[in-house]
């Protein structure tokens, strides 16, 4: 061994000795039960399997199972089953050892949590499926039988977007398209408030740099201005709760970059025009567990007195916690500046809950082996048993089974009495028909309404917080198709598509014999290739719904099919998205000008077909040349400027989506392999179509302004405007063509300077 290796070996050694030195610290500061000895055994095993592989970044790969067992323990508040899981959590995967010989020295609790965390490839769903998706399969039925598996995972995920820059751009939209559309929504539904807003802030930084930037610079410029404002409206509060004798901390809560992002997006507003990037959280100490409710009721009393409460806008958490175990009282209320300030009063074990979710009031019994659970989490519970539920008939395709477990995971809540008083926490935007799914499966399969107040609803009603409802069965009732658009929870949705299917497959069975017999009759052989070909000529995403179809002979057989097989059909364009093209000026004279539209079908041989040996690391450039080689799908409409990625589809060619694009989320946390980055090269040649959302005071000449400023002195060309005015108001629509991002930035902030313009956005 040469000097320099040896020293690198030597720096190595005290690395990894550090780290786990710092670990073992915040165990031992912890109130878990000491088992230095356990955790030391795991770490040697650990640091032994995986030596000499680094990862990317550079660095030891034991120090990676080392974070996890760090934010296992330390921001989490597990104890040492968890931590030995984490330092072992990727040994079985990535070296010759197997859960038994885990089991053999570690036991069998640490082996079945390892085993729940060792990540899985291939799987059940099929090679097109997600394997992200079968890994998330895995975990949840993994979770149903010990929470602390989803919560290693969650670790594991955030050290993972912690060191996500060693990533190629590709694997990091990827890796953070799956952390915003699983994790943060699992951490956020287990009560990890800190952890949930970290991984959407390193999502948000790895997907849009520029804009984490700029809100970043921007909170940075405006720091100062919120001090002054959080010191002056803070102050009689503490007057008032000094003089009550309360023991007490008042915090500054400033909105997260992530959190600022979205609301820009969804309300279309500025940066300077939204008004709750500060909040104030008001942390005490009650006198004893019994008055703490009544203690944040006296503190919202004496602060009310101080300043005007908003009506709309009490949230009381304290008698009716939310599902993830989060207690608060929440205000708004009318600073001296002019300004709503939220104010969130919660006592300091509450606070330790909201920041640390149910790991924070987990007791564990003293035993020999393992931590248990003594608290009755009857609440995640429940949760668990839904996702059992769905577990038990899962859906046949990946990207619907992830779908049905967010469902749930994200919604807001609202409480619901049975007949007899009892309250179900239930989803907000539930119906009748949801309500009564989530009782049994009978009562929902057999639902003809519901008296919701004694007054009788049809099963498509909405239910409202404080509803009670009595449901109204019948044996001769059945379910039916129609009933999937009226549900919004997952295990809803999850059991009246399992009961569609059942009955579905006696008429697809139905319909692939039909396709059989009739290819016979033309002297063809049936096979699944003769199938996916009619299936996609007819247009269906699935094979099972196209016999589905025959068997209810919504779709006939006849010659156009035979001619399809033969070859002898045109060749037409597919279904699904249609392919888009900017618009392209090709008169010469300024005179002449016609246009190319954007939206016009063409060959797909014009289409770039993804080679065997592509190179899927490197990102591709779009420039005015080659920008008919790609597909610009319906849903997202980017134009240069926005922040896109490339995803490579079954037929090989390239679809570019926004980043921010919902179907985008669905395929980088589906279909992560395919994804590409994507970047434009443009050079203001080519036009695209962009549409704005104009509203304000109506005045006459108002419009004559706007048309001149976009016509006249941007020399844009207007497509299409549609304005309407009511009592003395305007709102309307203007579609424009410009050559990218830029050029509709300088419109709208050209726009802004017009007397009597109040909103302008983009319609994304």
């Amino acid at each position: 061994m040469d000097e320099e290796e040896r020293k690198r070996e030597q720096a190595d050694d005290e690395l990894i000795n550090g780290a786990f030195r710092q670990l073992l610290d915040s165990y031992l500061a912890s109130r878990h039960r000491k088992k230095v000895d356990l955790i030391t055994k795991a770490f040697n095993f650990a640091r032994q399997a995986h030596k000499g592989v680094r990862r990317l970044s550079g660095e030891p790969y034991i120090m990676h199972p080392i974070a996890v067992a760090q934010i296992a323990c330390s921001e989490i508040g597990l104890g040492s089953t968890s931590i030995c899981s984490a330092l072992l959590h990727d040994v079985v995967e990535d070296t010759d050892y197997t859960v038994e010989d885990i089991e053999n020295i570690f036991g069998p609790k640490i082996a079945q949590i390892v085993d729940g965390l060792t990540k899985i490839s291939g799987g059940i769903f099929g090679e097109q499926a997600s394997a992200q998706a079968e890994n998330f399969k895995k975990l949840l039925l993994t979770m149903s039988d010990d929470i602390r598996v989803i919560l290693i995972k969650i670790a594991d995920r955030l050290h993972n977007m912690r060191t996500l820059d060693s990533q190629p751009a590709n694997k990091q939209y990827k890796i953070a398209g799956e952390t915003l559309y699983i994790y943060a929504p699992l951490a956020h539904r287990l009560g990890l408030y800190k952890i949930k807003s970290e991984l959407e802030n390193l999502s948000f930084k790895f997907e849009h740099p520029e804009e984490f930037d700029i809100i970043q610079q921007k909170l940075a410029v405006t720091q100062a201005s919120r001090h002054e404002l959080f010191d002056k409206f803070t102050q009689p509060i503490e007057e008032a709760l000094n003089a009550m004798g309360i023991k007490y901390q008042i915090k500054e809560r400033v909105k997260t970059p992530y959190s600022i992002w979205s609301k820009m997006q969804n309300k279309h507003v500025t940066f300077d025009e939204i008004y709750d990037i500060l909040a104030v959280r008001i942390i005490f100490t009650p006198r004893s567990r019994e008055e703490e409710v009544n203690e944040c009721f006296n503190i919202y009393v004496a602060i009310s007195k101080i300043y005007k409460s908003h009506p709309d806008r009490l949230r009381d958490w304290l008698n009716h916690p939310k599902t993830n175990g989060y207690q608060a009282l929440h205000v708004t209320l009318m600073s001296k500046q002019g300004r709503w300030i939220e104010v969130q009063i919660r006592s300091d074990r509450m606070d330790e809950v909201a920041e640390q979710g149910l790991a924070a009031h987990w007791k564990y019994k003293e035993g020999e082996d393992e931590e248990e659970y003594t608290e009755d989490e009857a609440e995640l519970n429940e949760w668990l048993r839904t996702i059992k539920e769905i577990l038990d008939d899962p859906q046949p395709d990946a990207m619907d089974f992830l779908d049905a477990i967010k469902l749930n995971l994200f919604a807001s809540e609202i409480f619901v009495f049975t007949p007899k008083g009892e309250i179900k926490t239930m989803p907000a935007g539930c119906t009748a028909l949801d309500f009564a799914f989530s009782i049994h499966t009978f009562l929902g399969s057999h639902c003809i309404g519901a008296k919701v107040n004694h007054k009788l609803v049809p099963l498509s009603h909405k239910l409202q917080s404080g509803d009670q409802v009595e449901i109204l069965t019948s044996k001769s009732q059945h379910v039916q198709p129609a009933w999937i658009n009226f549900v919004s929870t997952a295990k809803a949705k999850g059991k009246i598509q399992a009961i569609l299917r059942r009955a579905g497959r006696e008429v697809q069975k139905r319909g692939e014999e039909l396709l059989a017999d009739w290819l016979k009759k033309h002297d063809r052989e049936y096979t699944i290739a003769v199938a996916d070909q009619l299936t996609e000529y007819h247009e269906f995403r699935h094979r099972e719904d196209f016999f589905q179809a025959l068997g209810e002979k919504t779709v006939l057989l006849g010659e156009k099919d035979l001619d399809e097989l033969s070859g002898k059909n045109k060749k037409k364009q597919s279904g699904g998205w249609l392919r888009y093209v900017p618009f392209v000026k090709t008169g010469k004279d300024s005179k002449d000008e016609r246009w190319e539209e954007r939206g016009q079908k063409r060959d797909e041989s014009e289409l770039f077909v993804v080679p065997e040996k592509f190179n899927r690391k490197k990102p591709i450039y779009i420039n005015d040349d080659n920008i008919r080689q790609y597909i610009f799908p319906t849903c997202c409409h980017p134009i240069p400027g926005d922040d896109i990625l490339g995803f490579i589809t079954t037929k090989n060619q390239i679809e570019i989506h926004k980043r921010t694009c919902l179907v985008a989320a669905r395929l980088k946390s589906g279909f992560g392999n395919r994804i590409l980055d994507a970047k434009w090269d443009m050079h203001k040649r080519l036009y695209f179509v962009a549409t704005i959302r104009i509203g304000g005071i109506d005045r006459v000449g108002l419009l004559n302004e706007i048309t001149q400023i976009i016509s006249s002195q941007m020399n844009v060309n207007m497509r299409n405007l549609n304005v309407t005015c009511e009592d003395g108001m305007f709102s309307g629509t203007v579609e424009l063509r410009v050559h990218d991002r830029q050029d509709l930035r300088l419109i709208i902030d050209n726009l802004k300077s017009v007397k009597d313009v109040q909103e302008i956005s983009e319609i994304m």
